[in-house]
């Protein structure tokens, strides 16, 4: 139920949510395309409120970074405290404290032999993704990086080149960063070499001739700089591969001499039940690229590499003004913190179990939810239509936007998947009335 919302500083809002629509079409770019037609007045916990006071259970966490709801009240007195202290300098200009301790903490979280690596830290997971791209290709000498069809790595023009999961994204533009071949992702539901939907310890492994093929064929072993892979593909649906797929890249590295580069932008910082997705598999990338929920909220991206990768990148190799900021890296440190000390990893476990047996077992009765898969917190739940296609981009838009109107705020993945993405506070009572909401809002439009 929507609830209403308390007055702000004991005063009720005087502007709509129609009237800040209306004016950020008059100044905003339409290339940022926008989910719902909700304005957000606050947040906090899972919950999000329009300018009417109006509650909604906030799917969605920012696009997976809001790890520890919003408007933690650590977090905050963390942001205060350091805003009162020290809000920038520039890591290029001298050293800083923030920087230095997030720096530790993040290759803390990271297995041997990363736990003794190198970290250079910038403002977003797109330019993370850029950053590792850029070391690979200094360190190795060579030219080449291997993606993945549905693979998403951001849309600045270097990391859009890797990003494989929607030619929307390349519409019109040309000059990308070159070098970059792409393969088919282990998409076992919907498998891009025509078998039937099967489940991922079902796979047909064509993925692994693919690759062998690209290598004969089109990428010289000699000139491959990286291979670049989210463990878990995002945008491109929150496909779950194979569990041999992470440690058959490894293994193409190891007798390339390539570097893995793990994309943990939004699989990182507990979201699937471990600090870093790759955990799943026991592979250890040589580079890590994080972001998004490293920030508690504010802008903070990082690449983690080995150390003998790190130590050959010359002094003024790359940088970054704000990279590092010490606001930023004070609420990653804090929001860190919180998961661990609150054991948020073990009720992303617990809840994204929950919320995906609400789905399973809904199948039988809603024709209109196809498969439902996850890991932790990062569950898509399918749309299809009567033949079992995806259901159409159009019927999927009215869906999200009818779950906004019941108060749920979700967005998509892969051609017509829900995206359940929820700060990893959620509860189970939370899951099952979220859970609900939506299953009464298919079975309408169904």
């Amino acid at each position: 139920m929507l609830q209403p919302m308390p007055s702000v500083n004991g005063e009720l809002l005087a502007v709509s949510s129609e009237d800040w629509i209306a004016r950020d079409r008059e100044v905003v770019s339409p290339a940022i395309y926008r989910y719902t037609e909700i304005a957000f007045a606050r947040g906090e916990g899972v919950f999000l409120y329009d300018f009417e006071g109006r509650r909604y259970y906030d799917m969605a966490a920012g696009i997976a970074t809001m790890n520890v709801g919003h408007c933690h009240p650590r977090v905050v007195n963390a942001i205060a405290d350091q805003a009162r202290t020290l809000i920038h300098a520039a890591a290029h200009v001298g050293y800083m404290a923030p920087y230095v301790e997030m720096a530790e903490t993040l290759r803390s979280l990271l297995p041997p032999s990363l736990d003794r690596g190198k970290a250079l830290l910038v403002n977003s997971g797109s330019e993370a993704v850029e950053s590792a791209i850029k070391l690979a290709r200094a360190v190795t000498g060579r030219s080449m990086v291997l993606a993945f069809i549905d693979g998403f790595h951001g849309r600045p023009m270097g990391a859009l080149a890797a990003t494989g999961s929607s030619s929307g994204y390349r519409r019109h533009l040309a000059g990308l960063l070159t070098g970059v071949e792409h393969v088919p992702y282990p998409n076992c539901g919907r498998c891009a070499f025509g078998h039937g939907p099967r489940t991922p310890d079902q796979c047909c492994g064509q993925w692994r001739n693919f690759i062998q093929l690209t290598l004969d064929k089109l990428v010289h072993p000699d000139d491959l700089a990286a291979i670049l892979v989210e463990p878990i593909a995002g945008e491109g649906g929150y496909l779950i591969p194979p569990d041999d797929f992470l440690p058959t890249l490894r293994a193409i590295c190891d007798r390339t001499g390539a570097l893995l580069i793990a994309d943990e932008v939004q699989t990182g910082l507990g979201r699937t039940g471990k600090w870093f997705a790759v955990e799943h598999s026991g592979v250890v990338p040589d580079i890590v690229a994080m972001g998004k929920a490293i920030g508690g909220g504010l802008p903070l991206g990082a690449i983690v590499a080995r150390a003998e990768l790190m130590d050959q990148w010359w002094p003024g190799a790359h940088g970054s003004t704000f990279g590092g900021n010490p606001v930023a890296c004070r609420a990653g440190l804090e929001t860190i913190a919180i998961i661990r000390e609150e054991g948020l990893m073990d009720n992303a476990v617990r809840v994204g179990r929950r919320l995906m047996q609400h789905f399973q077992a809904a199948r039988a009765h809603l024709p209109i939810i196809g498969d439902v898969r996850g890991r932790g917190l990062m569950v898509a739940v399918d749309l299809v239509d009567e033949g079992g296609q995806p259901l159409a981009t159009d019927r999927l838009k009215q869906v999200i936007k009818l779950l906004g109107k019941r108060g749920v705020v979700v967005t998509k993945c892969g051609p017509s998947a829900l995206r359940l993405a929820p700060a990893l506070i959620l509860t189970e009572a939370q899951a099952d009335e979220v859970a609900t909401l939506i299953l009464d809002a298919l079975a309408e439009l169904s």
